[in-house]
């Protein structure tokens, strides 16, 4: 039976195309595998790393395209070994094996076309991905080497240092989670131990200088509180001028005034006496947290002394010269108009701004009798000022002058 099929073979001559029809066959079907598997391991680590540059979807169509003629080539070599075993001929033979090379070849090409389009990106998450097991080893060293310094420091007891040591840990639990197979993850959260760490490491860099902070910042509230109390002690004669020279209410939003600020005073002279405890204790980071109570108390203090004496000064100033307040007033608004003329909008806001001089007429008239009211006199008058300054706003926001 072997004679009389190499006698057929050899009479027919249909054998000669044979071995190098599958030697080029199989020669363009491993070159495009050899590039079809490179390419996807880039893009495998790009999805992985990167998965918001979507490089898989741009991958996917020449990867089926890979597919399909892979799957000619499988479905045509085992054509080729049926027919050398039965001995029968194939028609038509070579010029499919050749179409199935010329397809193989295509695929490679557009393999490599893809590759060189994507090079940089691609070329960047394997790098990134070869590096992430030895960038998880340095990183988790580094982070216990800070963790034990921290734990051996005389400042382990520090809020900052405890806080940011509790989130190395966290961070190093996380990371030991993940598997080998998300190496993605395991580089976010690389990402994040390093961060962790590295603020740690600050902050037991910081403690040595926090007792001495403290102890400045002590000093510093000590002395504005004293300040603050000295000037508290005019609230209550401003208050009482206000009452004697001027309409009863054009204070009365500031009746609560004194009170309050000596509220505010003693809440941040009782913060500070907590801070000096603190640092009595070796809590200077506790210390400083309450300075900074102490500091907000003081400011809420000072604005309330302020308001008294500021209403005080402010309706003082209009009594004198009550015309002086309303002139700065008529000034924006002269401003205002002009800006109209020269931006070519004074039929749409000419009249606006019209109304307001009438406006400002009107909180004059308002000054009579033995104890005008001042401060609504000036409230009015800032009213029309923000008015105005809306107004100029609104002009300046307008490529120009409508045109019907």
């Amino acid at each position: 039976m072997a004679q009389r099929r190499r006698g057929w073979f050899r009479s027919s001559g249909n054998d000669e195309w044979v071995a190098p029809a599958r030697t080029a066959l199989a020669s363009a079907f491993l070159d495009m595998d050899r590039r079809q598997s490179a390419a996807d391991a880039a893009v495998h680590a790009a999805d992985q790393l990167f998965p918001e540059r979507r490089m898989g979807a741009r991958w996917e169509p020449v990867r089926d395209r890979c597919y399909g003629a892979a799957e000619v080539y499988l479905a045509l070599s085992e054509e080729l070994d049926g027919a050398q075993r039965s001995g029968t001929t194939m028609p038509n033979g070579q010029q499919r094996v050749d179409a199935a090379v010329r397809q193989l070849t295509d695929a490679a090409r557009a393999i490599d076309e893809f590759y060189r389009g994507n090079q940089s990106g691609l070329e960047e998450a394997l790098a990134v991905l070869g590096a992430v097991p030895q960038l998880v080893r340095q990183v988790k060293v580094v982070a216990a080497g800070v963790r034990g310094q921290a734990a051996e420091s005389d400042f382990a007891d520090y809020p900052s240092v405890r806080e940011r040591a509790a989130a190395v840990d966290e961070a190093l639990v996380t990371l030991e989670a993940i598997g080998s197979d998300a190496p993605g993850a395991a580089r976010a959260a690389t990402a994040r131990l390093e961060t962790a760490a590295k603020a740690l490491a600050d902050a037991l860099a910081q403690a040595p200088s926090r007792a001495a902070a403290a102890h400045t910042a002590i000093s510093s509230v000590t002395t504005r509180l004293s300040a603050v109390r000295t000037r508290a002690d005019g609230v209550a004669p401003a208050f009482s001028a206000l009452l004697r020279e001027f309409n009863a209410a054009s204070s009365a939003d500031l009746a609560d005034n004194e009170r309050e600020s000596r509220r505010a005073i003693e809440a941040a002279d009782a913060a500070l006496g907590k801070a000096r405890a603190a640092v009595a204790e070796n809590n200077p980071e506790f210390a400083l947290d309450l300075t900074t109570s102490a500091r907000g108390f003081l400011a809420e203090a000072e604005q309330q002394v302020d308001a008294v004496a500021k209403r005080l000064d402010l309706l003082r100033a209009i009594r004198s010269d009550p015309q002086e307040h309303a002139k700065a007033v008529r000034f924006r608004l002269r401003d205002a108009q002009m800006f109209a003329v020269s931006r070519g909008l004074v039929a749409e806001w000419g009249s606006v701004l019209d109304a307001q001089a009438a406006r400002i007429d009107r909180v004059s008239e308002t000054l009579s009798g033995r104890h005008p009211d001042y401060w609504a006199y000036a409230a009015e008058l800032n009213a029309v000022t923000e008015f105005i300054a809306g107004v100029v706003d609104r002009m300046r926001k307008q490529a120009g002058p409508r045109r019907e």
